[in-house]
Parts: C-alpha cells; structure tokens; sequence
C-alpha cells in the first residue's frame, strides 16, 4: 500500500512509547494519523507534533471506541491503516505465597478477565471495527487492497515468564487471532498482521533505568544482538514496511534481537 496524504490511520495508544513511534513513522510518510488514546495530554501532545487528530478512546468500552472512529473518520476519512498498541492488563502469579495468611493465594479469575479483556477482546473489538469501515471502501491498487491491521504482541506470547500467564494468555490470543482473520477478510483486501516485540525502551522501561539502574542495564545484555532494548523507532519502521508491503499477510512477526526469554 502506497502511503500518502490520501491515507488515514488509526494508532491505539499513540501517546506514548511503541504507538507515538508508530504514530510518528505513519505521518512522516505522508498518512493523516488519528491517535487513540485514554490519556488526553499525552495523546494531544504527540497529535499535534505529527499534525494529526487526538481522540480521547478508552478500548475497554465499545461506545468510546465507536465514538472515537467516528470522531477519525469525520476528520480524516475512511481510515486505511489500523495500528493496535494499546493495552489493559494485569500481572501475578497464578499461585504465590501470602505471608499475612500463611498460606498459598492465587491470582483472582477477575484479574486474570480484566487482561484478556483489555488485550484479546480489545484486539478483536479494534479489529473488527477498522474491517467494517474498510470493507466498504474503494479498492487502493489493483491488487484489491482496501486495508491493513496490525495488532501488537508480545515475546511473552512464546516466552512468558513469572508472573505473565494472564498477559501472555492475552498476547497469545492475539498471535492466534491473525491467521484466521486475515482469512476471514481476504476476500475483501483487508491484510492482518501482528508485530511481536521483545523488550523495547518504552516509558515502562525508562522508569526502570530510573529506579534500578542495574536491572536496566541487565535487561539490554540479555539481548542476543545488539545488545540494548530495541527503540521504539524500530518497531516504526516495521510498521511502514508491513503497511507498503503487500505480501505480509497473516505474520506474527518478532521483532526482538533474537532474545528468548528465560522464566524470570
């Protein structure tokens, strides 16, 4: 898919981190970006360096998510690109000791729903609601092409550690969702794929480097190559590539410095 200011994108959780890069990299190629977020100053904030339009979206509701298509659509068009970045989740272990008690404790069921709600569900609702306004859009090459979602994984998907079951349960649906929706929308020209990132230098991160240096530092060594977090305008540009390419169909891609991650 060629991108240009005929073309309109919508970045769920383009405030900050992997989605302001996302954002960004859309923009500097020339597409309208709307960005998609709960948080309203930062959200504004990166809106207004790419010359794009905010939308205040929580994607834990499905009202604010239609509204915030709307508010995208109204400004800029049928969008033709969805990046999905943004994210609810919860951690714990499935059982851990509770000292107070004296006894073992698990990780409540509610938790446990609030992460695959605000990660596969959310996925799925962003999806499908990008597909809907895609679908009745003019094709946008001979191929056929009306559209492009990518969804955002994780390494914890394959590798999750201590602590991630409900996360990784929720990026493993992710990967799970891709091939049979991409297949679902074939007829209509929709490709979907997901990036899968291994630890990346998001506002999460840089905290750490605050707070425990140390960690920080062992964190990059764990990579393979190169060894350091990946910058969030790597994850950008596989963006672009995935978006202008239009043989990447159906992929979970990692993109992770050839890091496995160990149990914790």
């Amino acid at each position: 898919m060629k991108l240009d200011q005929q073309f309109a994108a919508v970045v769920t959780g383009g405030g900050s981190g992997l989605g302001r890069a996302a954002a960004r990299a859309l923009a500097q190629a020339g597409a309208k970006v709307a960005v998609f977020d709960i948080n309203e100053e930062a959200g504004q904030v990166v809106a207004a360096e790419i010359g794009g339009t905010f939308c205040k979206v929580d994607i834990m509701s499905e009202d604010s998510v239609l509204a915030g298509f709307e508010a995208a659509r109204a400004a800029h068009g049928q969008e033709r690109v969805l990046v999905h970045c943004a994210v609810v989740a919860t951690g714990g272990k499935t059982l851990g000791w509770n000292k107070a008690s004296n006894s073992f404790q698990r990780t409540a069921t509610a938790e446990f729903e609030k992460s695959m709600l605000g990660i596969a569900v959310a996925s799925y609702r962003m999806a499908s609601i990008a597909a809907l306004g895609m679908a009745a859009a003019d094709p946008t090459n001979d191929d056929g092409e009306r559209g492009v979602i990518i969804l955002t994984s994780s390494a914890a998907s394959q590798d999750g550690q201590v602590g991630q079951v409900a996360y990784g349960s929720g990026k493993g649906a992710v990967n799970s969702m891709v091939l049979p929706m991409a297949r679902d929308l074939m007829d209509l020209g929709i490709r979907v794929n997901a990036v899968v990132p291994g630890i990346f230098a998001t506002p999460p991160m840089l905290a750490v480097k605050e707070t425990a240096p140390a960690i920080f530092d062992g964190l990059g060594k764990s990579v393979p190559f190169p060894k350091r977090l990946g910058d969030p305008d790597e994850f950008g540009s596989l963006i672009l590539e995935i978006t202008r390419n239009g043989y990447f169909n159906g992929q979970c891609i990692r993109l992770d410095g050839a890091i496995r991650m160990p149990p914790k």
